[in-house]
């Protein structure tokens, strides 16, 4: 594995073994229902998401218990209304995912809308590296894609564990962007970006207490919040911005917002740095709160191991 690439993954004949035929179904069907209609789809994916809500399980509770501890200010219909949109876009996110690796860029290019391109340009401007951080929200899939087409990028990213499924996932993500980088190759990511790379990186992940700094996000005072983001952002030379992706509310496609640099970042304060980020992300995730990933157990760790369990 060279220092700035992950594994490329290669079509292997013992994809072919039956171990692998249900695997081989859903990517068949998958790829079939990402040449409806767009809005078709969209319509589809919403039914999908309401069946995954009646079927409940653990991840209904998940997210209702984010939503629930992170808008106390909304009344209790409100954040249940918030919970079924969730849920209906976790469901369209199923189908982003067919179309973000399969269409061709044309069209991707004439439902997306990229801001903020003219600000990434001028920070690149003498060889910088930018550090563009990204959150988890349900469509960024598609939009991780739709990114790639205007201005490709490096990613850093977890693999599948399922090695069929990692290997249209590889392609799918890498299809209109450079290259991937295993979510372990914290010299990879750092070798991109002293190369002047666009690397995109998720913040807003819990990694565990050892590689955490416990600071603010929504209404949760002590959560989670890797340090990983300032390993990176203190690569010399490197310039901090963010990506906003977004589902229009109307169905026309989607708005992809790159911000300006981040000023005074780093600023030497780790605490007060990271604290920034978790506020940057909750501004952006308040925007459009039901396409967030609320399914995700991100306050699961907590500042002490006696400390009672968030998600009960």
């Amino acid at each position: 594995m060279s220092k700035n690439k992950s594994i490329q993954t290669d079509f292997k004949i013992s994809f072919f073994l039956p171990k692998y035929w249900l695997t081989w179904l859903g990517v068949i069907v998958l790829w079939t229902i990402s040449w409806l209609p767009f809005k078709l789809q969209l319509a589809m994916g919403r039914v999908v998401g309401r069946i995954m809500m009646k079927i409940g399980g653990t991840r209904l509770t998940v997210a209702q218990k984010n939503i629930d501890v992170c808008f106390p200010e909304l009344s209790e219909k409100q954040r249940h209304t918030m919970l079924v949109k969730n849920f209906e876009n976790t469901g369209i996110a199923l189908f982003e995912t067919g179309m973000g690796w399969w269409w061709p860029d044309w069209r991707i290019k004439r439902i997306t809308k990229v801001s903020g391109l003219e600000k990434l340009n001028a920070a690149k401007a003498d060889g910088n590296g930018i550090l563009l951080l990204a959150m988890h929200n349900l469509s960024l899939e598609f939009c991780g894609r739709a990114t790639g087409c205007a201005n490709p990028v490096v990613a850093f990213y977890r693999p599948n564990h399922n090695p069929l499924m990692e290997y249209f996932q590889h392609r799918g993500r890498a299809r209109s962007n450079k290259y991937m980088i295993e979510k372990t190759n914290v010299k990879g990511m750092i070798k991109a970006l002293r190369d002047g790379e666009t690397s995109v990186y998720l913040p807003d992940q819990d990694y565990g207490r050892s590689r955490s700094i416990f600071v603010p996000f929504f209404n949760v005072p002590e959560t989670a919040s890797t340090i990983g983001t300032m390993i990176f952002a203190k690569v010399k030379n490197v310039k901090t911005m963010m990506l906003t992706p977004s589902r229009l509310p109307d169905d026309s496609g989607y708005h992809i917002e790159i911000s300006e640099v981040f000023d005074n970042f780093p600023s030497g304060d780790d605490e007060a740095d990271i604290t920034r980020i978790n506020q940057e992300l909750e501004a952006a995730i308040r925007k459009q709160p039901e396409q967030y990933m609320w399914l995700h157990r991100r306050f699961k760790t907590r500042p002490n191991k006696t400390d009672p369990k968030f998600y009960r």
